[in-house]
């Protein structure tokens, strides 16, 4: 089975579930590409409510759907709004990004969260929730940020600070997953089949690495008042990795063939 095959039967899996109902805005996007990629990344994240504000209506491109890949759903459900006013007239909570952290009289307005932050506030929220990007050339308005609840910020260096859009909008998006996979990880059927979720080792196995520890420093050349030294090592040097159950197996396996190589030149000389 091809690789795009494969990618296309694993859309049947459900969108991760979360309390609050995350909504992408877009203001005024000036590059169809920019738009089809954040739709790819909205659904890399398992995202797929999209609205944009363009008060003169919005028609997707040959160029944005193309960027979208199989993310193609996410811009043909979009919905399209003519003004911010009926964009957010559902909406609970309105948060704005923005890469503009003016300093002197405007940090008094201008208070900003970073991403990861953002993502921790919103974990216990529910409702309808807006995120809100702005142009492409000028970013977001500042009476348009005048009506955002939370300022968030991606802290990128002084120097440039101005992001491209999909990138933005991945970065945040990122750090809402990520929030999400750390409560939830093994939890839900979308989320990543990785082995965060039982992270901690079985306790006989690791019994049985500090034993083979201590079994193993016995076995090597050293001065006798070392060899609790080695073996304390080699725990803590294991264990520091939080191991997972088939990894330990396989440490182990290394360790006991070298403590039992170590056992026979012992006995042949």
């Amino acid at each position: 089975m091809r690789g795009n095959d494969r990618l296309g039967k694993n859309l049947n899996i459900p969108l991760p579930a979360r309390k609050s109902q995350l909504i992408v805005v877009l203001i005024e996007p000036e590059i169809q590409g920019n738009v089809g990629a954040v739709a790819r990344a909205m659904l890399n994240f398992g995202f797929d409510e999209l609205r944009i504000i363009s008060d003169g209506g919005y028609e997707f491109e040959d160029e944005a759907l193309a960027r979208s890949k199989h993310a193609k759903k996410v811009l043909l459900d979009s919905e399209i709004y003519h003004d911010w006013k009926s964009c957010m007239e559902d909406i609970s909570l309105v948060i704005g990004s923005s890469g503009k952290r003016e300093y002197g009289e405007k940090i008094s307005f201008r208070h900003f969260v970073m991403p990861d932050e953002l993502a921790s506030r919103l974990m216990g929220v529910e409702g309808k929730v807006a995120l809100v990007f702005g142009r492409e050339g000028i970013g977001i308005l500042t009476e348009e940020l005048q009506m955002c609840d939370i300022l968030v910020t991606i802290p990128t260096w002084e120097g440039y600070p101005i992001l491209n859009l999909s990138h933005a909008v991945s970065l945040i998006l990122y750090e809402m997953h990520k929030a999400l996979c750390d409560v939830e990880l093994g939890n839900q059927e979308g989320l990543p089949k990785t082995t965060f979720a039982n992270r901690l080792l079985d306790p006989e196995l690791r019994r049985m690495i500090h034993e083979v520890s201590d079994d193993l420093s016995q076995k090597v050349n050293v001065q006798e008042h070392k060899r609790a030294g080695i073996a304390e090592t080699l725990k803590r040097v294991i264990m520091r990795g939080m191991p997972l159950d088939d990894e330990a197996h396989r440490i182990l396996g290394v360790m006991k063939q070298s403590r039992d190589a170590l056992n026979s030149s012992m006995e042949e000389e």
